[in-house]
C-alpha cells in the first residue's frame, strides 16, 4: 500500500495548480484511493482536496510531510478516469488543474438531498386501538388522527400527516419517542423527466438507416472503437439512427452520453428517447436547479439511469460503464466552452471514449469543417444519409435578392414573393417559420445624420435598444449598463437618431400588422427566461395554437414540426459579414438548418431566402442543398489563408485594467513566440499584437496575438513556455492571460 498521496487543494489560485504531497496514515490505507476527497493540513488552515495520485517516493523532506487527516464522509468521488480527463484538459486547453477537476466534477459541491419521509405504525393492530381509545379518553386530538389513519393505511407520507391532517411534527416525534410510530427516510433523488409518457415505441429504420445501424454495430461487437460521423440531410432520420445504437449499448450493460447544442432541443428530443427507453432515460440542462443536477449525476452513479441527454457539461455524466457518446448537431459553436478550460466537447468527448473503451458518433447535416476534414483523412469514419425518411422532397429553396426589392419601393422587412406565400400558408391552414439571428428590439442605436454610434463607457461596444415608448432603455450586453436613449445626438445635435431595428420584436409588429387574422408567437431569449419558457411556446406551435412562429437561431436547430410548409430567412447575410474567419461556414450551416425545417411533414415545403449577397457561395449552395460543393470552396479558402482545420491556431488575450501593462505583456510574450518561431524546424506564424474585436470590457484592456502553425502540438508546448514565463515574471503580476486552440467565438 502506498505510503504517500498526492493531493490538489481545492481552490483556484493559479500560484497553487500544483500537487501537495502527504503521508497517508495507517488507518486510511485501505479506504485511500485516486479520486478520493480528503481533508488536509493546509498552512494553519484545515482544506479539501483530491487525491490525484498515489506513490511510495516521497518527494521532499520527510520530516516536513504532513498526515491526511480525513476521508471527507460523502465526498463526491471522481473516478481516476475522470483525474486523467482532467489533466488531459489542463495539458490540451490551458488554465489550472483546478479549472479542470472542476469542470468535469459531477458538481461543485454536495446540494443536500431532498428527503421522502413515511410514517409507519409501530405497535400491533390491538395495541394501537388501545392507544387510540385512550388518546380519545385523554382529548389527544392530534395523536387520535394519526393513529386512526394509520390503522386504515398502515403508513402515511410525512406530508399527508402533518398538511390534511394537520399533524405537526413535534407530536410526530413524541409518537416516535414512544414507540408509537416509526418515521422511515430515503432519499428521494429529483427526476426532470417525471410524467412523460413511455410507449416504448420503435421505428422501423430505412434501407439506409439500416446499413449504417448494422455496420457500427458489427464493428462495435468485434472490438473495434471508432469515431463516426454520420452526415444525414434535414429530416433523414439520425434520432432513430442513435436510438437503435444507444439500444444495442444499452442491452450488453452499458451507458450512453447524448450531447445536444441547446436547451431547447431537449423539448422534443428528450421525449422521444424517453419514449424509446423509458425512465433509463434522464436530462442536464443551465435551467436545472443545482439540486436536481446533483440528483442526475447521483442517478447516473447509483445505475438508476443509463441514458444522459444535455449540452456539453453532460458529457462529464459519471457512468461507471460508459458505451457510446453521440454528438448530435455537432457543428454548432455551443460545444466549444467559452470559460477556462476553454475545452471543445468533440475532442474531449473523444478522449473519453479512448479512457472508457466507448465509441463516439457524430451527427449533422453540415458538418463542421473540421469532421468533414478528418473524415476526408479517414481519421473519422464517415457514413451518409442522402434521403429524407419516407422519400420526402428536400424543400424548394428561393433566393430573393433585397436590393432588387429596395428597387422596387418595398422596404418592409418582408419580400412580395414572401408575403405572398405566407398569405397562401394562411389560407391553407399552414403553419409558418420566420428566423432572423438577432435579439431585442434593435442592434444598436445611431444618428442618421452624422453615424455616431452610442456605445457604452465600460466596454467598446454598441448598446442595444430595449423596451419601447417611455420605458426604452439602452443596455450593454457585455457588462450590464443601462441608461435612457436620448432624444437628441450627442454628437450634432439631432433628432434623427434611432435603432438599427432588424430585431424578433419588430418583425412581431410588422407581421401582426401585415396580416392582423395570424396567430403569431415570438421565441428568443427574451420570452424563453422561464424554466418551461421553450416548452410552453414550442408546443404551443406544435399543438397548432399559431400559424406563424418568429425567433432566432433557437427555432431552427433540430426542431420537427409537421405542419410547417415554409420557412422565411430575412436576413441571410447578417452573419456573413462579420469579422470571423468562420463567418460562411456558420451562415451556411445555419441557412441550411432554418430550410430543414420545412416540409418535414406530408406536404412538400417551400424556403425563402431574403439577401443583400445572393451571389455569395454559402448561399447559392444553400439553395442546391450542397454541401460538398460549399465544402470545397470554403476549404480552399482556409489553405491560402492558413486558418483551421488545415492549419491550427492559438488565441492569446492579454486582459488588465491598466492599457499600458497589457500592451507590454503582449509584446513581451510575442517576443517569446518570435524566439520560438526561430529555434523550430516548422512554420509558426504569430500576428499581433493588436487590440481584441472589443477591445475594452469592464474598464478591463484587452490585447490579442494569433498563432498560427500546422501541428496542434506544436501549439500545447508554445502554451506551456508562455504559461511559464508568465508565472515567472512578476512585473506582468496584474495581467490575466488567457489561451485558447483553434477558436470559435473568440474571447
Amino acid at each position: 500500500m502506498a505510503e504517500y498521496a498526492n493531493i490538489i487543494v481545492d481552490i483556484y489560485q493559479g500560484k497553487l495548480d500544483k500537487t501537495f504531497q502527504y503521508r497517508v496514515p495507517e488507518r486510511l490505507k485501505s479506504t485511500i484511493a485516486v479520486g478520493i476527497l480528503v481533508s488536509v493540513p493546509f498552512g494553519s488552515r484545515k482544506m479539501q482536496g483530491y487525491v490525484i495520485g498515489l506513490t511510495d517516493v516521497c518527494e521532499y523532506e520527510e520530516d516536513k510531510i504532513k498526515e491526511i487527516l480525513a476521508v471527507v464522509k460523502d465526498g463526491v468521488r471522481i473516478e481516476s478516469q475522470m483525474i486523467a480527463l482532467a489533466g488531459w484538459m489542463r495539458e490540451n486547453y490551458g488554465g489550472t488543474m483546478n479549472h479542470a477537476l472542476k469542470t468535469v466534477l459531477p458538481v461543485k459541491e454536495k446540494k443536500k438531498a431532498k428527503e421522502q419521509r413515511t410514517i409507519r405504525l409501530a405497535l400491533h393492530p390491538v395495541e394501537a386501538k388501545n392507544e387510540l381509545a385512550e388518546c380519545e379518553r385523554k382529548h389527544k386530538t392530534a395523536r387520535a388522527k394519526l393513529l386512526m389513519a394509520l390503522l386504515n393505511e398502515r403508513e402515511l407520507e410525512w406530508e399527508t400527516a402533518t398538511q390534511q391532517l394537520t399533524v405537526s411534527a413535534s407530536v410526530i416525534r413524541a409518537m416516535e419517542e414512544a414507540g408509537i410510530v416509526r418515521v422511515v427516510s430515503k432519499t428521494a433523488y429529483r427526476n426532470p423527466v417525471d410524467g412523460l409518457d413511455t410507449g416504448g415505441e420503435r421505428k422501423q429504420l430505412n434501407e439506409e438507416q439500416q446499413n449504417i445501424v448494422s455496420k457500427i454495430t458489427a464493428e462495435y461487437d468485434a472490438g473495434e472503437r471508432r469515431t463516426y460521423l454520420i452526415k444525414g440531410v434535414t429530416g433523414s432520420g439520425k434520432t432513430e439512427v442513435y436510438m437503435e445504437l444507444i439500444a444495442h449499448v444499452l442491452a450488453q450493460g452499458k451507458q450512453a452520453i447524448v450531447l445536444i447544442p441547446e436547451i431547447a432541443l431537449t423539448y422534443q428530443t428528450v421525449r422521444r428517447f424517453y419514449n424509446r427507453f423509458g425512465a433509463q432515460v434522464s436530462i442536464i440542462n443551465s435551467k436545472l436547479s443545482a439540486g436536481e443536477r446533483y440528483d442526475q449525476f447521483e442517478r447516473a452513479k447509483n445505475g438508476e439511469i443509463s441514458v444522459m441527454i444535455g449540452p456539453r457539461s453532460a458529457l462529464f455524466t459519471p457512468f461507471p460503464d460508459l458505451g457510446i457518446i453521440i454528438i448530435d448537431e455537432e457543428h454548432e459553436a455551443s460545444y466549444k466552452s467559452e470559460t477556462v478550460p476553454r475545452y471543445h466537447a468533440r475532442e474531449t468527448a473523444i478522449q473519453r471514449a479512448e479512457m472508457t473503451d466507448a465509441i463516439v458518433v457524430l451527427g449533422s447535416a453540415t458538418p463542421s469543417l473540421e469532421s468533414y476534414y478528418k473524415a476526408e483523412k479517414n481519421e473519422y469514419c464517415l457514413l451518409e444519409l442522402k434521403h429524407r425518411v419516407q422519400k420526402r422532397p428536400m424543400p424548394l429553396c428561393e433566393i430573393i435578392d433585397l436590393r432588387e426589392e429596395l428597387r422596387r419601393g418595398n422596404r418592409s422587412i418582408l419580400s412580395d414573393r414572401l408575403s405572398e406565400l405566407m398569405e397562401d400558408r394562411l389560407k391553407k391552414g399552414e403553419q409558418t417559420m420566420l428566423f432572423i439571428n438577432r435579439r431585442g428590439m434593435a442592434g444598436f442605436v445611431s444618428c442618421r445624420a452624422c453615424g455616431h454610434v452610442i456605445k457604452c463607457p465600460h466596454c467598446d461596444v454598441s448598446l442595444s435598444q430595449h423596451g419601447s415608448g417611455d420605458r426604452t432603455r439602452l443596455v450593454c450586453h457585455y457588462c450590464g449598463y443601462t441608461t435612457a436613449q436620448p432624444d437628441l445626438c450627442p454628437v450634432c445635435g439631432s433628432k434623427y437618431i434611432s435603432g438599427f431595428k432588424a430585431g424578433t420584436q419588430k418583425i412581431e409588429q410588422v407581421v401582426k400588422a401585415r396580416f392582423p387574422q395570424a396567430r403569431v408567437l415570438r421565441m428568443d431569449m427574451d420570452t424563453t427566461r422561464s424554466k418551461e419558457g421553450y416548452e410552453q411556446i414550442l408546443s404551443a406551435f406544435a399543438n397548432h395554437e399559431a400559424d406563424i412562429l418568429i425567433g432566432t437561431q433557437m427555432i431552427v436547430k433540430g426542431h420537427d414540426f409537421a405542419g410547417v410548409t415554409l420557412v422565411g430567412v430575412l436576413a441571410a447575410d447578417l452573419s456573413l459579414h462579420i469579422s470571423d474567419y468562420r463567418a460562411a461556414e456558420r451562415t451556411f450551416q445555419l441557412l441550411t438548418q432554418a430550410a430543414g425545417r420545412a416540409g418535414r411533414g406530408d406536404v412538400p415545403g417551400s424556403v425563402i431566402i431574403q439577401t443583400y449577397d445572393p451571389e455569395h457561395y454559402s448561399i447559392t449552395t444553400v439553395k442546391e442543398q450542397n454541401y460538398e460543393a460549399f465544402y470545397g470552396q470554403e476549404i480552399e479558402y482556409r489553405k491560402l489563408m492558413r486558418y483551421p482545420p488545415v492549419w491550427n491556431m492559438l488565441y492569446i488575450l492579454c486582459a488588465s485594467k491598466n492599457e499600458m501593462a497589457a500592451g507590454e505583456a503582449a509584446m513581451a510574450l510575442m517576443e517569446r513566440i518570435g524566439q520560438a518561431a526561430k529555434e523550430s524546424s516548422e512554420g509558426i506564424y504569430p500576428i499581433g499584437p493588436s487590440d481584441a474585436p472589443v477591445a475594452k470590457i469592464s474598464d478591463v484592456y484587452r490585447k490579442v496575438i494569433y498563432v498560427k502553425t500546422k501541428e496542434y502540438r506544436t501549439l500545447v508546448l508554445l502554451k506551456d513556455k508562455l504559461e511559464g514565463f508568465m508565472k515567472d515574471n512578476r512585473l506582468y503580476q496584474n495581467v490575466a492571460v488567457g489561451f485558447d486552440f483553434n477558436p470559435v467565438n473568440g474571447f
